[in-house]
C-alpha cells in the first residue's frame, strides 16, 4: 500500500541515489547485488542481537532496492534478468531474517513458518499474474498493489527486530496482512485473466 501510494513522495530521494550510482559507473544489477549483500547483513546483525544496526541496514538495503529500479528506468537499462535478480534478492533477505528469528526464538517457529508460507503464497500469485498478463506498469512487469507491499514488510520486520517479546504476535499480524494481500491479488487476477 505504501509502495503504491507514498512512493511519489520519496521518489526524489530515490532518483538522487540512482543518479549518484550511475555517475559512479555502476549498473542497476550491481546495486541490486549490493542491496542483497547489505540485506543479508541484516540477518547477521539480528543473529548477534544488534537490533538497531539490523534495522538500519535493513532499511538501507530497501533504499538500494528502490534505487536499482530507478537506475534501470532512468538509464533505459531495464531487463528481465534484472527483474528476476531483484525479486529473488528480496526473498533471500526476507528468508534470511525468518531463519534467524527461528534460530534465536524457538518458541515462535510455527508462527514464522506460517509467515514464510504466507509470503510464498502471495509472491506466487504476484509473480504468476506478472507472467501471465501483458499489462506493464512503471516496473518491467505488471505490479499488483496490495495491503502488504515491501514497505509494510520492512515496517513489520523492523518491529519484529525491535520488539522480540512480541515476535509471535507481530509475525501473526504480518501473516494475516500478507494473506489478505494474497487474496486481493488472487481476485484481481481472476478479473484480469478471465
Amino acid at each position: 500500500m505504501l509502495d503504491t501510494h507514498a512512493r511519489k513522495y520519496i521518489n526524489p530521494i530515490i532518483d538522487l541515489g540512482a543518479k549518484f550510482f550511475l555517475n559512479l559507473g555502476l549498473k542497476p544489477n550491481h546495486v541490486t547485488i549490493i542491496a542483497l549483500l547489505v540485506g543479508i547483513s541484516t540477518s547477521i546483525f539480528l543473529y548477534f542481537d544488534m537490533k538497531l544496526i539490523a534495522v538500519a541496514v535493513l532499511w538501507f538495503s530497501g533504499y538500494l532496492d528502490a534505487v536499482d529500479g530507478a537506475m534501470a528506468r532512468n538509464s533505459n537499462l531495464t531487463s528481465s534478468f534484472g527483474t528476476l535478480l531483484d525479486i529473488v534478492s528480496d526473498r533471500i533477505v526476507e528468508v534470511g531474517m525468518i531463519i534467524v528469528f527461528g534460530i534465536n526464538f524457538v518458541d515462535v517457529r510455527f508462527n514464522l513458518l506460517i509467515l514464510a508460507i504466507s509470503i510464498l503464497m502471495s509472491m506466487t500469485i504476484f509473480l504468476t499474474v506478472g507472467a501471465c498478463t501483458e499489462k506493464k506498469g512503471m516496473k518491467s512487469f505488471y505490479y499488483q498493489a496490495g495491503v502488504a507491499e515491501r514497505s509494510e514488510g520492512f515496517i513489520l520486520f523492523s518491529l519484529m527486530i525491535l520488539l522480540p517479546n512480541y515476535l509471535g504476535i507481530i509475525s501473526n499480524i504480518f501473516s494475516i496482512l500478507v494473506l489478505f494481500t494474497a487474496g486481493q491479488r488472487f481476485f484481481e487476477a481472476k478479473r484480469i485473466l478471465d
